[in-house]
């Protein structure tokens, strides 16, 4: 395939003659690159066809295409941020721009940078309490679990949910999928290999030190928390 960062140029004169501004973003930048990455592109244009969301095939590249106007990208990472994710965020803070026929790529990377920079919300007492409930729930199901099937399900969900919290309770951003592994390997690289590796064994069929790893989550975030634990 051609190189990507020509092909994404080429892509929005294309598609997108009187785009504002646009991004390249995401692994296809880094030597996480894959033979499946595909050319993440950000385009703000002043109108329609903005706001939309389109996935298209372009010179044997596999292309998402997020097409905003400067409001609609305001309220995404406002809506981001508030959920303490913001894939818009980052890939506005770490992409490469494309094009900015006026300045306003550069005045929305720089503003990405800021945002980005100074994290999420925090965690309300009563989120952080919620997370850790969750969690211990989780915890008492795995030690009790005798299912090898359940197991699997329960090793999964918990590596997810023990990863948000640390993340969470860090102050660091959240992601999802591939993106939450990568979260959490900059927030934390020792806690990430210990989960990791622990969930692993523990989907194996030998699940104590999982179960030790996530309840380390749970101390820093507060302890487990089952007894007495209301909604009101």
């Amino acid at each position: 395939m051609d190189d990507p960062l020509l092909t994404a140029r080429e892509l929005v004169r294309d598609r997108f003659p009187a785009a504002r501004a646009a991004f390249l973003a995401g692994s296809v930048l880094t030597d996480r690159r894959t033979p499946t990455s595909d050319l993440d592109i950000v385009v703000l244009l002043d109108g329609p066809p903005a706001p939309c969301r389109e996935n298209v095939l372009y010179r044997g590249w596999p292309v998402e295409l997020f097409v905003q106007t400067e409001a609609v990208w305001r309220t995404f990472a406002d809506q981001e941020t508030t959920q303490r994710n913001s894939p818009l965020l980052a890939m506005c803070a770490d992409g490469l721009l494309l094009t900015d026929t006026n300045g306003l790529g550069a005045s929305l990377q720089a503003e990405a940078r800021r945002r980005w920079a100074a994290g999420p919300p925090p965690l309300s007492d009563r989120e952080r309490d919620y997370q850790r409930y969750i969690l211990t729930d989780l915890l008492d199901d795995l030690r009790g679990c005798a299912d090898p099937a359940e197991r699997v399900h329960l090793v999964a969900h918990m590596l997810q949910r023990a990863s948000e919290l640390a993340l969470l309770a860090g102050g660091h951003w959240l992601g999802k999928g591939k993106w939450l592994s990568r979260r959490l390997a900059a927030a934390d690289p020792g806690l990430h290999r210990a989960l990791t590796e622990a969930a692993a064994q523990a989907i194996a069929g030998h699940a104590t030190h999982f179960a030790t790893v996530v309840a380390e989550v749970l101390n820093q975030a507060g302890g487990p928390l089952w007894d007495g634990y209301a909604v009101r």
